[in-house]
């Protein structure tokens, strides 16, 4: 049994090792017998004998290619020791297995098993070094998918389609409650599930081979190239509790272009999700006090807690056309298209915010987003030009997001008010062009060649901040028409979301030079050892360079260990830096402030800097038996200048100070900064272990589970004019944000079992301890701790024909919900949020599915 002894993995709360861990060794214990009596030849090889004297080319056939392509699709999450010959070449979407970077492999086939229909549910579902939580948060943060890597933050990971980088989001998730917050990643559920072949987590040696920011690793999205037929997804869920109804349809076709090899892949989804609502009662007084209607009102009025209704239509395609002399042309397209509405707080009628003669029984705002996003990445790829392998390309990403606010009002406009405003538009763009090289020396002191792969890549970033309309912003100067507090000033501008200033508006953007080169060689037959590095200019935040070196020996064909360090540079996102946004309350406004703006330098912002970080790993690679694997890794990943939000300020030196820069009726605000330096110690363990019978047919069970437990090393000082008021730039709530918004731990103990056209899969999932903390504005006292959780998921599938596949199937099969917010958090928030929100399962309960697939 191997065992990982460090300090910094002991889990949260005390908690040990969940149960799964002894159920899955007694499973495996009571079957080896019977698997070892299986044929040898059944178990999943990527390789074999890969340390016999053969010709290099034996290792690069088509032959070759197509039984790993067979095997990968067929077992990817079983894991072979062997190593392989196939070195990363700009020819290959794909990473490289089996060398000294770690990656794991979940097929389309696994990703569809999990019943999820967009791609980061799905991962999250089959690797506990992934948490994505279905609630994004409320604001602007409900609008985006996101996930975390090895519980660090989402724009720690470098998002890749067939191996390119994907661009970043034009939203920022600013809004200091919900999962990822202060976080500007990419989405890359805007793109079909259909489309993929495999998707790829890379968690040593990324920063060397995609690019020096990605500090937790890397995700690639592998399309596919299939050149015949294609498949038809069809999906309808809901929650147990009614609500939620959802139906995904998606479908993908291959052709063959040409005779040469030449392939186009077409998919496309379409979702629309219904909202769901787990908000409690109002608590407060819906009317004045002393109105008697308060003792009779419906209080279930609150819309807030609960999943965004969402229309999402997605396509893509993925082609490449022989030329002739080893050339070759390509293009990767996606476009996405999604319209979400998300209720916001509600505003009872006794609010000053509310003009009553429009909504007699208050106000439930509605945020409307519209997002339009597309990639597309041209190229020609070179077999054998000068002796190499080329790819030169050119690659371009838009994402805009328009939002609206509706159901509400401007309260200083009077009975003058629209009740619907144009809040904002963000676009964020990426043009990348560059040209990439794989040469193989052959050198007669090395048992191997030597492979050298080199690169020069130019980036051209932009960020665009539209306005809002000018009633959004207006103070229209008109008193609290009624009430208590007539002849009074409401707070101006749009309830709830306060518009963009014309002032905050604009485009900024930035050049970035990047080379890069990697070395892969073989010191001994057994011994391999990989060698990158980056330069990397910028515009604004100046020259980087980063380096990786790595190192895999093979003691033989079933046990090998693995080590990396690692170098890192993130420089911060242009959103991180120019996004605004403003929150209306009866008599005052928070903002989410730019940091270059002469508002958010009047509270001491300065430039940001980027991150550096350096990390270090060791892995073991075991198969016990010949269909029994394991591999487990320890890490510690070290961030200096950590970026994220600084805490919210508040008071009334801090609003005069925003007045006198130009900015008035704003009491809290925030900005972006590098507050704090972290340290990220962990380890993770995953296993396989495939049973075949003659009588009960083929069982598989699969464990794995990754602790991260991330702890602040170092504060950096907060700015003088700060100080001088009593504020610290990072205060206790920030760290709970940063530290303990997702579990340190997760595991996963999946059973699959098949027999002719019947299967059956069963997961358990364990969930460690997390905070929840609604709002900045709660005390430690009203926060939320959330203790572990169990869930279990399951489905059950029958072939109807050999290509028509049938499964009904459960997420949360037991409808368990996370722990309930404690009862200062609901009373500070009107009973708003019953559950954490930040639940890395969600709190939603329960949620049944039927789909159907056909292959043709």
């Amino acid at each position: 049994m191997l065992h990982l002894r460090t300090s910094s993995l002991s889990l949260r709360n005390g908690n040990v090792l969940s149960p799964l861990v002894w159920v899955f060794i007694l499973a495996c214990g009571l079957c080896a017998q019977e698997g070892q009596a299986a044929s040898v030849q059944d178990a999943p090889n990527l390789a074999k004998k890969p340390y016999q004297k053969k010709k290099d080319s034996d290792y690069t056939t088509a032959k070759r290619a197509k039984a790993i392509r067979q095997v990968t699709a067929r077992d990817s999450e079983n894991v072979s020791v062997q190593g392989t010959r196939l070195a990363n070449t700009v020819l290959s979407p794909s990473t490289r297995e089996h060398s000294t970077a770690q990656v794991f492999r979940y097929s389309a086939e696994q990703l569809k098993e999990t019943g999820q229909t967009n791609i980061l549910a799905a991962i999250a579902q089959l690797s506990p070094a992934v948490t994505s939580s279905p609630f994004g948060g409320i604001g602007g943060n409900g609008l985006n998918k996101t996930m975390q890597l090895r519980n660090l933050g989402a724009d720690q990971t470098l998002m890749l389609v067939n191996g390119k980088r994907r661009h970043v989001d034009a939203n920022f998730n600013y809004f200091q409650s919900g999962p990822n917050y202060g976080t500007d990643p990419a989405d890359l559920s805007l793109i079909p599930m259909s489309a993929i072949d495999h998707v790829e987590i890379i968690t040593e040696g990324a920063s060397a081979l995609y690019g020096q920011d990605a500090e937790a690793g890397a995700v690639n999205i592998v399309l596919k190239r299939n050149t015949k037929g294609g498949t038809i997804n069809l999906q309808n869920s809901g929650y147990y509790v009614g609500d939620g109804q959802s139906f995904d349809g998606s479908a993908d076709y291959g052709m063959a272009l040409g005779r040469n090899g030449g392939y186009l892949n077409v998919a496309a989804q379409i979702a629309n999700q219904l909202s769901t609502n787990r908000s409690g009662d109002y608590l407060g007084n819906l009317y004045f006090a002393g109105d008697p209607r308060n003792q009779t009102a419906n209080r279930d009025v609150q819309r807030i807690a609960g999943s965004p209704r969402t229309l999402l239509e997605t396509v893509s395609t993925n082609a490449a056309y022989p030329i002739g002399n080893g050339l070759e042309l390509y293009n990767t397209s996606t476009f996405a298209h999604k319209d979400m509405v998300q209720a916001q707080t509600y505003r009872a009628y006794s609010n000053d915010n509310v003009i009553r003669s429009f909504y007699p029984n208050g106000m439930q705002p509605q945020a409307l987003a519209e997002e339009y996003d597309f990639q597309v990445d041209n190229g020609i790829r070179a077999r054998n030009l000068l002796g190499m392998q080329w790819d030169a390309y050119v690659n371009y990403g838009r994402d805009s997001m328009k939002t609206q606010i509706t159901d509400t009002d401007n309260p200083t406009m009077g009975l003058a008010s629209p009740t619907t405003f144009n809040t904002s538009l963000f676009i964020s763009t990426e043009l990348a062009t560059g040209l990439k090289a794989t040469k193989v020396f052959h050198s007669p002191s090395l048992p191997r060649p030597i492979s050298l792969s080199y690169g020069f890549e130019y980036r051209y970033d932009t960020y665009q901040v539209g306005a809002g309309d000018e009633a959004s912003v207006l103070n229209g100067g008109v008193p609290i028409l009624d009430g208590p507090n007539a002849g009074q000033m409401a707070s101006a501008g749009a309830v709830d979301k306060f518009g963009v200033p014309k002032e905050a508006g604009g485009t900024i953007n930035r050049g970035i030079y990047d080379g890069s080169i990697n070395l892969d060689m073989y010191a001994t037959k057994r011994w391999e050892w990989t060698f990158g590095g980056h330069v990397v200019s910028y515009d604004d935040v100046g020259t980087h360079p980063t380096g990786s070196v790595g190192t895999r020996y093979n003691f033989n064909d079933h046990f090998a260990i693995r080590a990396n360090a690692n170098t890192g540079y993130r420089a911060p996102t242009l959103g991180e830096q120019a996004f605004f946004a403003e929150t209306t309350y009866p008599t005052y406004r928070t903002a989410q402030l730019p940091v270059n703006s002469p508002w958010a330098k009047a509270l001491g912002a300065t430039k940001l800097k980027g991150e550096q970080s350096r990390s270090f790993s060791f892995g073991v690679d075991a198969t016990l038996l010949p269909n029994w694997t394991l591999t487990a890794n320890i890490y510690r990943i070290s961030i200096a200048d950590r970026l994220f939000n600084t805490s919210q300020f508040g008071g009334s030196q801090v609003e005069s100070l925003l007045s006198g820069a130009g900015l008035p009726g704003v009491l809290y605000a925030s900005y972006y900064s590098n507050p704090v330096n972290t340290t990220t110690n962990g380890g993770d363990i995953a296993t396989a272990y495939t049973l075949k019978t003659d009588r009960l047919g083929t069982f598989q069970f699969r464990f794995a589970v990754n602790i991260a437990d991330t702890q602040i090393s170092h504060y950096n000082s907060t700015p003088s004019i700060l100080a001088g008021m009593g504020l610290t730039t990072f205060n206790r709530t920030n760290k709970e944000y940063l530290l303990h918004s997702a579990p340190r731990n997760i595991e996963n103990l999946t059973v699959l079992w098949n027999r002719g056209p019947y299967s059956i899969r069963v997961q358990e999932q364990r969930f460690g301890s997390y905070t929840w903390v609604a709002s900045p504005s709660l005390q430690q006292s009203q926060w939320t701790y959330a203790g572990p959780s169990y869930i279990t998921n399951l489905e059950l599938g029958y072939d109807i024909l050999q290509k028509w596949h049938v499964a009904v199937g459960a997420y949360n099969l037991g409808n368990h919900y996370p722990t309930k917010a404690n009862s200062a958090s609901r009373a500070a928030l009107q009973n708003a949020f019953t559950y954490a929100g930040n639940s890395p399962y969600g709190f939603n309960g329960g949620m049944y599915y039927v789909k159907t697939s056909l292959k043709f």
